[in-house]
Formats: C-alpha cells, structure tokens, sequence
C-alpha cells in the first residue's frame, strides 16, 4: 500500500514506513512529512523488502511485530541485498528488549518506543543521521531462520511438465496413411433394373389375354361347351 505524500520536491528524501497497525502509520507518516519526507507505506515484512528494493528510500521506520516476515528478518533481508539505507526499528514497551538485540543484530541506527511522538523522535534523531552500524546478524542469517534455507531450497528452478501422451484406443485399428492424391479403384454398385419390372408386367398381361382369348375359341368351335344358361323371359 503505497501513498502519496505533499511534498513536491523531486530531491526530498523518502521514508519507508512498514507497520499494519493503521493508527501508528498515520502518526508517523505525519512526523516525517512535518520533516518533509516523501513517506511510502507498507504492512508486512515481505512486501517491505519488495518495497526496500524497489523504492531505494534514505530511510526505513519498521515494526517488529509485522505479518509475513518479523521486522528483525525483514531487516537483515534489507542490508542482505546492500545499500545505505538507515533502519529504525518501532516497538511496544513490552518488547523492548527484543528491540534493542534486533537493532544490533541488523544494524539499525536507533529504536523507538511506541507511541511515538515527534518530541521521542527529535530525541533520537541526530543518532538517525549518524553513522550506520554493521550488522552481525547476517553472519548468522541462516542459523537464525532455518527455514528460509529449507523454503528457497524447496522452491528450485521452476519446470514445465512434458506434454501428455494419449493412448491408443482398444478396439480401434490403426488406418494408413494415405495421400489425398492417391488413386483409389472406381467401386462397381449394381443398381436394380426398373425396366425388367415393368417387362414382366406386360408378359403377365398378354398372358391373360391370350387365355381368354383362348377360351372364346374353343366355345365357339365346339370343343369345350360352357355351362348352360337358362334363358331369360
């Protein structure tokens, strides 16, 4: 979550401020604009470091309880990738002892207690401006979050999985290839004779008529007598 801050001068230095708690960012993002800071916002270590790197800024104010990566981790992760940035850490009183080994674990130039108040800051701020401590937490960066190591180890080079192959389909023979100009013999189909229907017909009539006609000639000549009729009155 970034935001836009009132000052307008191009060479005024930026403050990152990292903290999820809504009320302490806006308490501290209007000290540093009374100090005309450009102030970047933040919430969680994670995406501070994101931030850290992207933003280049002269200063960092970070919480150490903070989601994603503790203030301490994302420190170190910060002068891990270098630069000259100045941290000061931010915490309650309740964990203040915390505070004061993680600003000398990661070097950062001073710690202040929340909530913090422009007067707390003025205290302190001639230490902000001083010289950067070293950080000898990153000697033992590894060792002070293992898992770190084990989730970088786990993530590897990301890879594509080959292309699934189909199988064959039972069942199914496998076709030639054939080419589309390949000249493939003319099929013969015998298709039923209409003609030889209507033939039959005429035989069948010409039959008839020949019976008939047969019939007639034989009652006319006598050979065959056809039953008696009575006559009618």
């Amino acid at each position: 979550m970034g935001l836009v801050t009132e000052v307008d001068d191009a060479t005024a230095p930026t403050v990152l401020i990292v903290d999820n708690n809504a009320m302490s960012s806006m308490r501290l993002s209007n000290i540093f604009k009374t100090r005309n800071f450009k102030v970047e916002l933040c919430e969680d270590g994670d995406q501070a470091v994101d931030e850290y790197i992207r933003l280049d800024p002269e200063l960092v104010v970070l919480s150490l309880d903070i989601p994603s990566l503790d203030g301490h981790l994302a420190a170190l992760e910060m002068r891990e990738h270098g630069g000259e940035q100045r941290i000061v850490f931010v915490a309650p009183n309740r964990m203040a002892d915390l505070a004061r080994n993680a600003a000398y674990s990661a070097g950062a130039v001073a710690w202040l207690q929340k909530p913090i108040s422009g007067e707390s800051l003025e205290a302190v701020w001639k230490q902000v401006l001083g010289p950067i401590p070293e950080a000898p937490g990153l000697e033992d960066l590894d060792e002070l979050y293992p898992d770190r190591v084990q989730i970088e180890a786990d993530a590897g080079p990301m890879t594509m999985p080959p292309p699934m192959l189909l199988p064959d389909l039972p069942g199914v023979p496998v076709l030639p290839n054939v080419a589309a100009s390949a000249d493939l013999p003319d099929l013969e189909v015998e298709m039923p004779n209409p003609v030889k229907k209507k033939r039959g017909l005429k035989i069948a009539l010409v039959t008839l008529l020949l019976v008939v006609a047969g019939a007639a000639a034989v009652h006319f000549t006598g050979v065959y007598t056809l039953p008696y009729l009575p006559e009618i009155a």
